[in-house]
């Protein structure tokens, strides 16, 4: 599992960064409503990028339990928001999650805070199910685990092909919900 983790964010050069882009329009903007609008920008992205500097030991904070327990577990609908690293726009939607236990299960609470810890990132949505997935089989030590998000993209519905509603659907499998089709199956048939 690759780590992303990366110093603060430069609040001052994100600030810099948007006047220079608020500059390039010229008058053609409202300069009181834009006055504040580099900091706010700033402030936002901090806020929305957290995710880079959230360590997930820590957030897990040994909430790991001996339990024994031999069936799916699945938590569905987690709603959540990411920016795509392409354009900087957002996307959002869905997340399903599931895994089997081996001889621990994790508090409820953490599946969706693992989710959201690498959602706010600069993602693209393939990566993000991929690290959700994976962190959660590790950190789990589960004998199978599963991941399925589905997500509108701002960058497909605001420019470009400009479709939107259209959800892109990905999915990210570990152990043996990935060889074993009948766990798989289960899997599915639960986030349904």
């Amino acid at each position: 599992m690759q780590e992303d983790n990366i110093s603060d964010i430069n609040k001052e050069i994100i600030e810099d960064s948007i006047k220079s882009i608020l500059d390039s329009l010229g008058d053609k903007i409202d300069k009181n409503g834009t006055m504040k609008t580099p900091t706010r920008v700033a402030k936002a992205y901090e806020e929305l990028l957290e995710g880079y500097n959230t360590d997930i030991d820590s957030l897990i904070n040994n909430a790991l339990f001996d339990v024994e327990y031999d069936q799916i577990v699945t938590v569905k609908n987690i709603s959540f928001y990411s920016l795509c690293e392409h354009h900087l726009l957002p996307f959002f939607g869905t997340i399903h999650i599931g895994y089997l236990p081996k001889d621990k299960i994790i508090g409820l609470s953490k599946l969706p805070r693992i989710a959201l810890m690498f959602a706010r990132r600069l993602q693209v949505q393939e990566r993000l199910t991929e690290q959700i997935g994976e962190a959660i089989y590790k950190k789990t030590n589960a004998l199978g685990a599963g991941v399925v998000v589905t997500a509108q993209h701002m960058c497909s519905s605001m420019r470009g092909v400009k479709m939107p509603g259209t959800n892109m659907v990905t999915s990210s499998l570990f152990g043996s919900f990935k060889s074993d089709s009948s766990t798989r199956n289960e899997f599915l048939d639960l986030i349904r």
